[in-house]
């Protein structure tokens, strides 16, 4: 099932399948931004990373001495979400644990994905619910896929300040201790295929909370992400679009323990408790 949100600039459609955004266009000039998801290249839009993010140490985490496999960024976007609210604006999803969620990732959760025009921007909230009796750790991560219908090198990205970027690399689809250093010009990384040749660009902190995708250098489109603290940046080779992911947490390090606890970057949820994250796509 899809729904359509719908103001006088913008035009969201998502799919209840992950509630997984599917389309974000500006009505007036009818411009697409949410790549296609065209599966010779990659088959998804914008995927939710839930309850992981990245990959974890054998594909498994052990919790109060059980072992469980999960694969690469955990299953929420392999399930179907209930439509809970929806105005004409905006529009709330939400997955609760089963049988089958607790064989994987033993918790009683709710997660709730929320999708709200406001103006010339599309809000996408996460919410974490704990309905354990227990504390419960977690990663969460958005995963939007840009279009970018130009040739790739027309575009650059533009971070809000002018810093280093400490890029950490990966082995094995974890996270190594290797780094390599790119240094902005005036703000900006252009795009080429060159940049992406060992995967993701993965960053653990910067001191940006926003990017701007320039194309020809003139701004197209804005994603600020104050809530979260990792980003990765992604492409496949020749594909014509650009993930900017927001994360809290990421692919376990090559020496991880495997405890789902000790786990870097892990993020806990009380009893009792909800936690909120929000990004926003600003169409320019």
């Amino acid at each position: 099932m899809k729904t359509v949100l719908s103001n006088s600039i913008l035009s969201a459609t998502i799919k209840s399948d992950g509630a997984e955004l599917i389309s974000l266009t500006n009505i007036q000039n009818n411009t697409e931004y949410i790549w296609e998801g065209n599966p010779n290249f990659w088959g998804k839009h914008s995927p939710v990373l839930f309850p992981i993010v990245g990959t974890l140490k054998n594909n498994a985490f052990e919790y109060e001495d059980k072992k469980y496999e999960l694969s690469r960024h955990g299953f929420a976007r392999d399930h179907n979400f209930s439509v809970i609210e929806q105005t004409q604006t905006s529009v709330t999803y939400s997955l609760q644990a089963t049988d089958a969620t607790k064989k994987v990732y033993p918790f009683e959760f709710e997660l709730h994905l929320i999708y709200i025009l406001k103006g010339n921007k599309l809000v996408v909230e996460y919410k974490i619910i704990n309905n354990d009796t227990k504390k419960i750790p977690f990663s969460i991560g958005a995963h939007p896929a840009f279009a970018l219908p130009n040739s790739f090198e027309k575009y650059s990205l533009a971070f809000e300040h002018q810093e280093t970027l400490t890029c950490f690399t990966l082995e094995n689809d974890l996270l190594s201790d290797t780094t390599f250093e790119i240094e902005l010009d005036n703000k900006k990384l252009p795009l080429t295929y060159a940049t992406f040749e060992n995967d993701a660009l993965i960053f653990k902190k910067l001191q940006s909370k926003s990017i701007t995708i320039l194309e020809k250098n003139n701004p197209k489109l804005k994603i600020a992400f104050d809530d979260f603290q990792n980003l990765g940046i992604w492409t496949k080779p020749n594909a014509p679009f650009i993930c900017i992911e927001p994360w809290l947490g990421y692919s376990d390090v090559v020496d991880a323990s495997g405890k789902l606890i000790e786990k870097e970057g892990i993020q806990f949820v009380a009893v009792n408790e909800t936690k909120s994250f929000q990004f926003q796509i600003e169409i320019l």
